[in-house]
């Protein structure tokens, strides 16, 4: 009798040690995601924010009551349809911007963390190997004990 166990490691461990975590960067993009980064990344800031809140104010004078072309409802559309879109955009794509650099961080650590544990599951299994050869010398020990004592009981 012998202890005999054959590890086989799933084959997804090797596909997931040379894929490394996802990112945000790794993303393949066409002709229109380039632009659409550049223009996202050059919308998404503060600086584009306060061009646009400067921008936004040009108008203002215009939509405020008592103005010829002022009145309640151009205050109305002024805040929501200029300073509003205009500004809270940029913010919002900052604020977009720091939860995706975020999210890379995580899936960062997190792609760490399942490596340390696979390291350890490695060295584990390991242990259990050198404890099955030492059980199957038990054994075997055990095995010639129990015939020795047989023969014994024989010649007795």
């Amino acid at each position: 009798m012998s202890v005999t166990f054959v590890h086989v490691p799933h084959p997804h461990i090797a596909m997931r040690k040379k894929s490394g975590p996802p990112m945000t960067t790794d993303e393949h993009v066409g002709f229109n995601g380039k632009i659409a980064l550049v223009l996202t990344t050059v919308v998404g800031t503060m600086w584009c924010a306060y061009a646009f809140a400067v921008l936004a104010f040009v108008a203002l004078p215009f939509a405020l009551p008592g103005q010829p072309t002022g009145g309640v409802l151009q205050m109305i559309q002024w805040v929501s349809q200029t300073f509003i879109q205009l500004v809270m955009l940029s913010v919002i794509m900052v604020g977009q911007n720091i939860l995706s650099r975020a999210s890379d961080k995580r899936a960062e650590m997190t792609y760490k963390d399942a490596d340390a544990t696979f390291h350890e599951s490695e060295q584990i299994q390991a242990h259990l190997i050198d404890q099955d050869h030492a059980l199957n010398d038990l054994l075997d020990k055990v095995a010639k004990l129990e015939a020795a004592l047989l023969a014994a009981q024989k010649k007795a």
